[in-house]
């Protein structure tokens, strides 16, 4: 083992990206992501330490930024949770704010609660900020702990007031470990903060996606031991790094993991001449802007992943559903429209030709020519420029536009109207003005959509 040799590895969406540095060389190797990250992560080291002519056991540093967790929370496959809390206050989740962030949409509706009803229980206790007045009974913790479903992975514990007083939440918890065979989250350990529905949120997300994270976790270190590569040090939310044992116990930490990596690594390029600088980073999936300013990252303890509250600190970044991968569409009134929805790595966009017939903006930018016929992604994809133009041509069709190149157009200026709004959020709504920062633009689709953004920012 050598510690000069350095080994980067990102998760994205659609790809997963290698770097490799070895006495001073950086080598690269991308591959797809695959369902259980660890084989694509495996598998790009692999690629890297042959290109680089090292073995993996040389590798003395190893960093990792990830999306586990984001994926288990946007996609719905975290752990099966359950909540115990406060007798009277189990509809917390479900009540929220009140907020209405579409107040005149008829058809608006909020996430579903990672929690259902059923799943909730409650318990007799209570606590102020002044105190204890009613001690938890710990016949009446074992009663919650027989309620709970043998098939439950994790459970969350928010009693009221115990961020000041949190003598019978940790009662609660330490009962429900020693009977349970399940993960218990507390409240008091995670975000020792008032405001219930917040504090209840966010316990709930860590409980939700710490059993994915510990899964994902074991089976990389398993996996990377094997070839004489130390664990990884994971990536946090908040531009951080941590030991893989320590975030099993705080998965929370790492939603937001792969664009805090990104924002951390553009910030390096800040060297006083601007304002700042905005970092793009666009992906096949989505795409992520932060800020830097004043030589530091922005930060928030104040996020919404998937449309629950996660009060961690983080690095403070916009995401749009907006990437390479992005499938273009005609609504039902006619109009052109690019993403959410995104082709992914399999089959990916009409012209990885692996399936995919939706065209997509990596499909658009390889029919106006910012990529080349017969590109290669990683040695891994020849784009095929003839699937391009022919998923494209559907997509003229449905859209009553004048033929491939013309609905390529359309659908690159969609999706940097979409981009161009984002920026526009973490500037001048924050009141900066964009014109006296510079553009960072990453990612595997970020540059070929840079100069157009630039141009229509005033950057």
């Amino acid at each position: 083992m050598d510690r000069s040799v350095r080994l980067g590895v990102d998760v994205g969406g659609t790809f997963t990206d290698v770097v490799l540095v070895v006495d001073g060389e950086v080598t690269t190797a991308k591959v797809p992501t695959t369902d259980d990250q660890s084989d694509g992560v495996l598998a790009g080291i692999e690629r890297a330490c042959e290109a680089a002519g090292v073995a993996p056991s040389a590798v003395g540093q190893f960093r990792h930024a990830m999306t586990v967790t984001t994926n288990a929370m946007l996609e719905g496959t975290g752990a099966r949770t359950a909540l115990v809390t406060t007798a009277g206050f189990g509809d917390v989740l479900a009540i929220g704010r009140q907020e209405r962030p579409a107040l005149y949409d008829l058809s608006a509706r909020k996430p579903a609660a990672l929690v259902p009803a059923d799943r909730r229980h409650e318990i007799d206790e209570r606590a102020t900020t002044g105190g204890i007045e009613r001690r938890v009974d710990r016949s009446a913790v074992g009663a919650v702990a027989g309620r709970i479903e043998e098939d439950v992975e994790s459970v969350a514990v928010c009693l009221l007031h115990a961020y000041a007083h949190p003598e019978n939440e940790q009662r609660v918890a330490d009962t429900l470990r020693d009977e349970l065979d399940a993960t218990v989250v507390a409240s008091h350990e995670t975000l020792p903060e008032f405001r219930e529905y917040e504090r209840t949120s966010t316990t709930v997300v860590d409980a939700y996606v710490t059993p994915v994270l510990d899964s994902y976790l074991g089976r990389l270190r398993e996996r990377v031991t094997d070839r004489g590569i130390d664990p990884p040090r994971i990536m946090q939310s908040n531009g951080g790094i941590a030991d893989a044992a320590t975030l099993r116990d705080g998965a929370v930490t790492t939603v937001l993991s792969g664009p805090a990596a990104g924002v951390v690594g553009a910030s390096l390029f800040e060297d006083g001449s601007h304002e700042g600088i905005i970092t793009f980073d666009m992906g096949g999936t989505s795409t992520d802007v932060g800020l830097v300013t004043d030589g530091g990252i922005k930060r928030t303890r104040e996020a919404e992943i998937g449309g629950y509250p996660v009060h961690v600190p983080m690095v403070d970044v916009e995401t749009v559903g907006a990437g390479g991968g992005s499938i273009a569409w005609v609504d039902s009134g006619g109009a052109l429209r690019a993403g959410p929805q995104s082709a992914g790595a399999r089959p990916g966009p009409a012209c990885y030709d692996r399936g995919g017939e939706k065209p997509t903006v990596t499909d658009a930018a390889l029919a106006l020519g910012y990529l080349g016929p017969g590109t290669e992604l990683g040695n891994e994809v020849e784009l095929d420029a003839d699937a391009a133009r022919a998923a494209l041509d559907d997509l003229a069709t449905a859209a009553d536009l004048g033929g491939a190149v013309e609905a390529a157009r359309g659908v690159y200026r969609v999706a940097n109207a979409t981009m161009t709004r984002t920026i526009r959020d973490v500037t001048v709504e924050r009141g900066h003005d964009p014109r006296e920062f510079a553009l960072v633009a990453f990612g595997g689709a970020g540059p070929m959509h840079a100069a157009a953004l630039a141009d229509r920012l005033g950057v």
